[in-house]
């Protein structure tokens, strides 16, 4: 007759055992080449997941900046962004209203398609996003230019991001044409807190 120690000594063999040929099996898969880091070439489904809960996992951890009160809603601060936003080169990966990315975004992975997953971030990561860069990826880190994108800056492109979805084409037009604070796209105004911006047609 078996022991019911004896029961749990084996098991606890087992698992152990299962562990290690696990962890060799891992380590040979990663390190001995068989992972294949092409852009053009998909993730394994469970690598796919694990890379996404890490950098989530992380990003939440980190984002604790929080934005000035008031700041998001702000239509200045939305058309600011805007213009930042062009201005600093995030047009030639993620796109704009009425403007497509540079084609060489095609083949970045992950995509960068904001659209899909900016309502699914809270500010303080789009902000922390924006300032630090994703590693393994082609986010980079706005906080580390020469001279640094001031942090009132991010700030108005998180105001915008917050927008983006509806967000015309002629607003975005507009408001990269007409000055700070200028006139309001028709239909909207300064009343009308979603879908508009300061611009003309």
């Amino acid at each position: 007759m078996i022991l019911p120690g004896k029961i749990l000594h084996v098991v606890l063999t087992l698992i152990g055992l299962l562990v290690i040929v696990g962890g060799i099996g891992t380590a040979t898969f990663f390190f001995g080449g068989f992972f294949n880091v092409a852009a053009n070439h998909p993730d394994p489904n469970i690598v796919n997941w694990a890379l996404v809960q890490v950098r989530m996992a992380s990003i939440r951890r980190r984002a604790t900046d929080r934005p000035p009160a008031g700041l998001l809603d702000d239509a200045a601060t939305v058309q600011a962004g805007a213009l930042a936003y062009a201005r600093n080169g995030c047009i030639n990966c993620h796109g704009e209203p009425g403007v497509e990315s540079a084609k060489f975004s095609e083949g970045l992975n992950p995509p960068p398609d904001l659209r899909k997953v900016v309502n699914d971030r809270t500010p303080e990561e789009l902000f922390w996003v924006i300032k630090n860069g994703i590693k393994m990826s082609a986010m980079p880190s706005f906080g580390v230019d020469k001279p640094p994108v001031r942090n009132n800056t991010i700030w108005a492109i998180v105001a915008y991001l917050r927008k983006l979805s509806s967000v015309s084409d002629a607003n975005f037009k507009a408001w990269n044409e007409t000055p700070l604070g200028g006139y309001w796209v028709s239909g909207c105004g300064p009343d009308r807190a979603s879908g508009c911006g300061p611009g003309r047609e």
